[in-house]
């Protein structure tokens, strides 16, 4: 195998294309990209507030963009290094950050951010936080009224108390007595959520009754930070939108073994009127249709015996008697000091940094694998691998 191409990026200050008129303020880094020059940082407001600002300079026109930028906003680290990857994204790694903060991409060209762009119609970027590590995927239950999908739900959180979680809706109807904010919804404003929907932060979201309910790709990624596995319990409307994002998740749809069982069972709950148990069994039937979608369910579980049918939910889940799922970690690494420079050989990124422990200056080596990325904006991008490596080990052994 050949050598592959290696190059050292260090912080760009102030350079900028030829001609370009720009005063720099603080830590610049300007990246191309094809015919485009992203310069990435500035933007200070206020030296504690102050976020890494995006402009984006068009070679063919000569004329500088200010993009919307989606995504969590990047609070400006004391210094940066920044390299492309892909011709899609560009991995900014903050220096004397902690290792869960030091890691995030800015992307300029993935599907989501050519999505986003149509519908914006202007320049679009978007930040994700890179995590060290993977996370279970989601897992996304549907079916109609009566099924049983909310039994077989609090079977698997009774079982596996600490594997499972589920995330926090946000709605913009006001709370209710002894409801609290973050736990039972997020309560918030119409205009806000609204303004997030069209940011492409929400996975699915539906008007009920004047207000707004949905589930945020945040509040998701918050219960897979927390080391559980989230699920979703949605109808079949928003299960099609979770499919259609850019979340990866298991889709499971819960049916009865005929319609006439599952009146049955919806009749004999006795807490609802006529009118309204007509009302679920014309949703049912439409669900029912649509959960045969194809491509829209990865599994499709008929519960007749729910014994049986949480066996083979458990089954799906890898799951099996007394085995609890164990959240796994990323390494304890300690924070990178602000004077590293980083290297890029094929997906494998080295950060080399020099620090002073006692009186005497240290020399560590970080490999940094970027082969197995998952995700990206809105929510996170993970998948990232990072171990300390001998300094001394050739570079060309890891192309």
């Amino acid at each position: 195998m050949g050598e592959a191409p290696a190059f050292v990026v260090e912080n760009v200050i102030g350079e900028f294309p030829s001609g370009v008129d720009l005063k720099p303020k603080g830590n610049q880094t300007a990246i191309d990209v094809g015919s485009k020059t992203y310069v990435i940082g500035g933007g200070a407001d206020h030296e504690l507030k102050s976020t890494i600002g995006v402009q984006i300079y068009d070679k063919a026109s000569g004329k500088w963009i200010n993009p919307t930028v989606l995504g969590t906003k990047l609070k400006a680290p004391e210094g940066f290094s920044a390299m492309l990857l892909n011709d899609d994204r560009i991995l900014v790694v903050k220096r004397n950050s902690p290792v869960g903060d030091c890691f995030w991409f800015l992307e300029v060209n993935t599907p989501f951010v050519r999505q986003q762009a149509k519908s914006f119609g202007t320049e679009v970027v978007a930040w994700s936080k890179g995590v060290i590590g993977d996370a279970e995927k989601p897992i996304v239950i549907s079916g109609p009224s009566g099924v049983g999908k909310g039994t077989l739900i609090s079977k698997l959180m009774d079982e596996f108390p600490s594997t499972f979680g589920f995330s926090v809706s946000h709605t913009t109807r006001a709370p209710r007595e002894k409801e609290q904010n973050g736990v039972h919804y997020h309560f918030t404003e119409r205009s806000k959520m609204e303004k997030d929907i069209k940011d492409g932060k929400f996975l699915e979201f539906a008007n009920v009754h004047g207000n707004l309910y949905g589930t945020s790709v945040e509040a998701v990624e918050v219960v897979a930070d927390s080391g559980k596995r989230c699920i979703l319990d949605i109808d079949v409307q928003g299960a099609r939108s979770v499919r259609a994002s850019s979340l990866e998740a298991i889709f499971i749809f819960i049916t009865p073994p005929s319609f006439e069982k599952l009146e049955k069972r919806l009749r004999a709950r006795g807490t609802e009127t006529e009118e309204q148990v007509q009302k679920r069994l014309r949703n049912a039937k439409e669900e029912l249709k649509q959960g045969q979608s194809p491509g829209l369910f990865d599994h499709i579980l008929v519960n007749d015996d729910l014994e049986t049918c949480y066996k083979d939910l458990k089954a799906i889940l890898g799951l099996s008697e007394g085995v609890k799922t164990v959240h796994k970690t990323g390494p304890k690494l300690a924070d990178l000091p602000t004077d590293c420079s980083v290297t890029i050989i094929d997906k494998k990124i080295l950060i080399n940094s020099n620090s002073a422990e006692h009186g005497k200056t240290s020399n560590k080596t970080f490999l940094l694998d970027l082969s197995l990325l998952k995700g990206g904006a809105p929510g996170r991008t993970r998948g990232l691998n990072l171990r300390a490596i001998d300094s001394s080990t050739d570079t060309k052994q890891l192309s």
